[in-house]
């Protein structure tokens, strides 16, 4: 079953910036499958190698938008801000990365389990 990678590319792109603008999101910052591909296809290094980073980099930008709002927790709880807008934005940001790194983690796992069943 041969897929076309741009069209995937695509419509996962369409789906994720549909998601952001329900939550009111106006940026993923950094997190589509867009860049994937860009930065896939203008590495130097093999389209693999590039995969990963970029999966790399999208589960740092997770870990720092969950550092986010944990430090806004803190400071909500410590009463050094009142300001509960921060922290219902710095939660959505978190949320909406987790859901999308989860899924992209779901769909290589799927992809390594179709993988593994390819008779030889």
């Amino acid at each position: 079953m041969k897929m076309d990678i741009t069209a995937i590319v695509q419509a996962n792109s369409a789906q994720i910036a549909k998601n952001a603008q329900q939550m009111g999101l106006t940026t993923t910052a950094g997190l589509t499958q867009t860049s994937l591909l860009a930065d896939s296809l203008t590495t130097d290094g093999t389209l693999f190698e590039s995969a990963l980073n970029t999966a790399i980099d999208n589960v740092n930008t997770t870990n720092a938008y969950l550092s986010d709002w944990e430090n806004e927790q803190v400071k909500w709880a410590l009463g050094e801000t009142e300001n509960t807008h921060d922290l219902t934005v710095a939660m959505q940001k978190a949320s909406s990365a987790l859901q999308y790194t989860v899924a992209l983690r779901d769909k290589l796992l799927d992809a390594y389990k179709e993988i593994m069943n390819i008779q030889i």
